[in-house]
């Protein structure tokens, strides 16, 4: 924003001149509901919001839903009002100021004191409103009005005097807000997508490894048959190491090794990138510590608990790259499918079996002499390379939804803090 003049710094071509000033109170009334009894709740009928609703439904989720009956939110309606479309339910207690925006005039009623409810009488755009509200100029006023240490609260008061600014057109209103709805509706689908998968993954994962005490999966590729055979950890590597115990006088911001640490190994088998936070050291670093370099491919096995054993297949970072002392380093041997392997060492069988052998008080941990002895079972090269295959093609799917989530709510950032005044 211009310090002189109230216009974003970036929007639709076409429009021109400063944004109103105005408060929340000014174009919306502000206010909440009747009291509802817990006892009142029901388990079909008209919808009943509550804070955690809200918040669930804010981040892609759902909560088990409470109800009221229909004479009760006809009661209710008649002292109150009703919610209408483009109106917005405000949190007002815990996570504050997550709103919720109402799309239909189908009958709803919510909580009072922990909701605040934004009457939209004066037709700004609904969506406009909503976005607002996860704006950076909203989250620093709502930092400004609340106490670190005390229990927040977002008052109808604060509400009503809320400062917002709006474009005076009603057209620019409705560009923004259905830009943002565009960009809202493409990351609920590739968050959809990515669920999907991993709800399949999940389910795969239960039938195509034998369960506890058996020794064949309920389903397996055509073609294949017998028992699978136990084998220790140890039997399917030919080099297994540990990471480097690096001491923080070796790390830095930037260098020349990537340091690859526990909270880099995903518990879906995945590699959490996690840049923000990337640590390094240099080479005479290396040199001095004398370490372990590990190569794209390696199959890295967490030691550190939550969970213990989780494993991933190390990818190319563009570094090369070093581990932590709480990382399992291992190699297969050409008669293993790395990819199988991975997969079977996150299945939940084989996790409890590491969990078994965690040990420690403020860090739990497996050693890597009882890790080396968990036992898995596994079929011919040929069924396990299928295998491998297959879970190879939905973790690369998996991956590209949420590298299109990460491309896209960068996007959203970016927007939010440019086309917000």
């Amino acid at each position: 924003m211009s310090e002189e003049n109230n216009v974003p710094a970036i929007r639709f071509k076409g429009f021109s001149g400063e944004w109103k000033s105005s408060e929340l109170g000014k174009l919306l009334d502000i206010t909440s509901a009747a009291r509802v009894h817990k006892n009142e709740w029901t388990n079909v009928g008209v919808p009943f919001f509550r804070t955690s609703d809200v918040v669930s439904l804010y981040k892609g989720k759902e909560n088990k839903k409470a109800y009221i009956s229909l004479e009760l939110y006809k009661e209710l309606s008649a002292r109150s009002g009703s919610v209408k479309k483009d109106d917005l339910l405000i949190t007002g207690g815990g996570s504050i100021g997550i709103p919720y925006l109402i799309k239909t005039s189908d009958p709803i009623y919510f909580k009072d004191a922990d909701l605040l409810w934004l009457k939209n009488t004066t037709d700004t755009n609904g969506y406009l409103l909503f976005t607002f509200f996860s704006s950076p100029p909203f989250r620093k006023y709502i930092n400004s009005i609340t106490h670190i240490g005390t229990i927040s609260h977002y008052t109808i008061e604060q509400a009503k005097t809320t400062p917002i600014y709006v474009p005076e057109e009603s057209e620019e209103q409705t560009k923004i807000g259905n830009y943002f709805q565009q960009l809202d509706t493409l990351i609920a689908q590739h968050q959809q997508k990515h669920d999907k998968l991993l709800n399949l993954k999940k389910a795969l994962l239960e039938k195509m490894f034998p369960k506890q005490g058996a020794t064949v999966p309920e389903i397996r590729f055509n073609g294949f048959s017998g028992e699978w055979e136990g084998i220790a950890l140890r039997e399917f590597v030919s080099n297994i190491s540990d990471g480097d115990w690096i001491e923080s006088n070796h790390i830095f911001e930037q260098g020349k090794y990537r340091i690859i640490q526990t909270g880099n190994l995903g518990v879906n088998g995945e590699y959490i990138d996690k840049e923000n936070n990337a640590k390094y050291f240099h080479q005479k670093d290396f040199d001095e510590i004398r370490a372990n370099e590990i190569f794209p491919n390696d199959i890295l096995i967490s030691r550190l608990a939550e969970p213990a054993g989780r494993t991933i297949i190390l990818p190319n970072t563009g570094f090369r790259m070093v581990t932590a002392v709480d990382v399992t380093v291992i190699r297969p041997d050409d008669g293993f499918n790395s990819t199988f392997l991975k997969t079977q060492l996150n299945t939940t069988i084989v996790l409890l079996k590491v969990s078994e052998n965690v040990s420690g008080t403020s860090h739990k941990r497996i050693s890597r002499s009882n890790l080396e002895k968990t036992k898995i079972l596994a079929p011919n090269l040929d069924e396990q390379t299928k295998i491998g295959k297959l879970f190879k093609q939905l973790d690369t799917l998996l991956t590209q939804h949420q590298a299109q989530l990460k491309k896209l709510n960068h996007i959203k950032q970016a927007c939010l803090e440019k086309m917000f005044v």
